[in-house]
Order: structure tokens, then C-alpha cells, then sequence
């Protein structure tokens, strides 16, 4: 079982759709048993999938990470082969403070292994935070995966995470850097995407626009579109990455 995290520290970067289009990518496309795990409190993941999440519990989403919920209990089937949901809810608004005040610094990565017997792979929809729930992604991770729009501050914030990082994590999943709602018509962010190459790229698209309208992957109702094309490449560079790591 791998574990990918796709996590930023600020919103608005397409991170929830690329989560779960690469969830999608990874089931229906990589034959993968796949879990995507929403811990953003704005439970846009469900949302996507065109899914309801079923009457909150009574200690909701959180109530897993305190040994309140069993998370079979959350998980929902998205309608797609070998694809699940374990849903957000405003209940993770409390998180961080749930974490600390259970005070076991892996209790996410715990989470995760024991569900290993159920899933091959699991997608990490993160908030756009950096505190005690960053590290614990940091922590459970295999591979995390950063969405940066083409902007000067993209830069700022991926060097914010790398700093992170660099203080508080001897030992870290590798960092990949996507660019996503790139617009090749624009000079700006051609010129950005000149400085980063190897950056796997995402682009703004109409089509990608309609996976929140038609609540269902790009895949499954634009195949042959560049942003299909786009999502299956990210996924196959993460494959890659893990068979690098040793965890494929």
C-alpha cells in the first residue's frame, strides 16, 4: 500500500480535483484498490464524485483519528471500480487540536496501515494548512504531491513547505511540484513553466472546468482531452516514483 498526499499551503490551487482525478486514474486506469481520504473540513472530494455522504455521527469525520468512528464506517463506494471515499466533514475543523491533544505523532500513518489490507492505494485530499496535520500527512506520505498555479508566490510556497521540512522531518517523502491551471496563451506563465521543466503540468481547460459541473472525473466523460492526458501522466510519474521507492 502507498499512501499520496496532494497538499498545499494555500487554497484555490485545483488541489481537490486533481485529488480525485488522480484517484480515479489510480482505480480505473492503474487497477488499483483506492481510497480517497478527504480531511479538508470543505468536503469537496464527495462533491465531485456526486456522492452524499451519509448523516453525520456523532464524533463526524474526527471521530477516527480519536478512536470514536471505525472508518468502514464513513466509507462510501464512488461508482467507480476498485474506487472509495471516506468523507470530510466540518467536524475536522477540530482536527489539529484532536491531534495534539491525542498526542501520538503517527496516529494518521496508523490510520492508513490499517487499512492496507483493503486498499493498495491510498489518495490524501489535505487542507490547506501547515501545522500538526501537515506533519502528520509528512508522516503517513509516500509521495507528496504540491499543485502550484504560475505565479511568483507558488515559489514562495513551495519553499515554505521545503523549509518545513527541512526543520522538522529528518526523514520526508519526496516533494513533487505540479503546475496546475497553467495557460500556455499566457506570457507570465509560459515564462514560469520555462524555469521548471520537469514539472508535471495540468492545464486550464473547460473540460477540467466541467468535472465540479458534471460531478464525475475527466476521465470517464473526456478521455481524449489534454487535461485526461495531463491527470493519467501525473499518475504515471507517481507510479513511477513509488516503483523508484520501493513501495509499487
Amino acid at each position: 500500500m502507498a499512501v499520496i498526499a496532494v497538499y498545499s499551503v494555500k487554497g484555490g490551487v485545483g488541489k481537490t480535483t486533481i485529488a480525485a482525478n488522480l484517484a480515479w486514474c489510480s482505480a480505473v486506469q492503474g487497477e488499483k484498490r483506492t481510497l480517497l481520504w478527504d480531511l479538508d473540513p470543505s468536503s469537496g472530494a464527495a462533491f465531485l464524485f456526486g456522492v452524499e455522504p451519509k448523516a453525520k455521527k456523532k464524533s463526524g469525520a474526527a471521530g477516527i483519528f480519536r478512536g470514536k468512528e471505525e472508518p468502514q464506517d464513513m466509507i462510501l463506494p464512488s461508482g467507480y471500480w476498485g474506487l472509495d471515499l471516506l468523507p470530510a466533514d466540518d467536524s475536522l475543523r477540530e482536527l489539529e487540536h484532536n491531534l495534539l491533544a491525542l498526542g501520538k505523532k503517527k496516529r494518521l500513518a496508523k490510520l492508513a496501515e490499517d487499512l492496507s489490507g483493503q486498499y493498495q492505494r491510498i489518495i490524501l485530499d489535505c487542507p490547506p494548512v501547515l501545522n500538526e496535520i501537515s506533519a502528520q500527512v509528512i508522516r503517513a506520505a509516500d509521495v507528496v504531491i504540491v499543485p502550484l498555479p504560475p505565479s511568483p508566490l507558488s515559489q514562495r510556497a513551495l519553499a515554505s513547505i521545503r523549509k518545513e521540512l527541512a526543520a522538522n522531518h529528518k526523514r520526508h517523502p519526496p516533494i513533487l511540484p505540479v503546475l496546475s491551471m497553467f495557460d500556455a496563451r499566457r506570457g507570465l506563465h509560459k515564462q514560469l513553466k520555462a524555469g521548471m521543466p520537469d514539472w508535471p503540468v495540468i492545464p486550464m481547460s473547460s473540460a477540467i472546468e466541467q468535472v465540479a459541473e458534471r460531478q464525475a472525473p475527466l476521465g470517464s466523460f473526456a478521455p481524449n482531452s489534454p487535461g485526461a492526458a495531463a491527470f493519467a501522466g501525473l499518475w504515471q510519474a507517481i507510479e513511477a516514483k513509488l516503483e523508484e521507492l520501493g513501495v509499487a
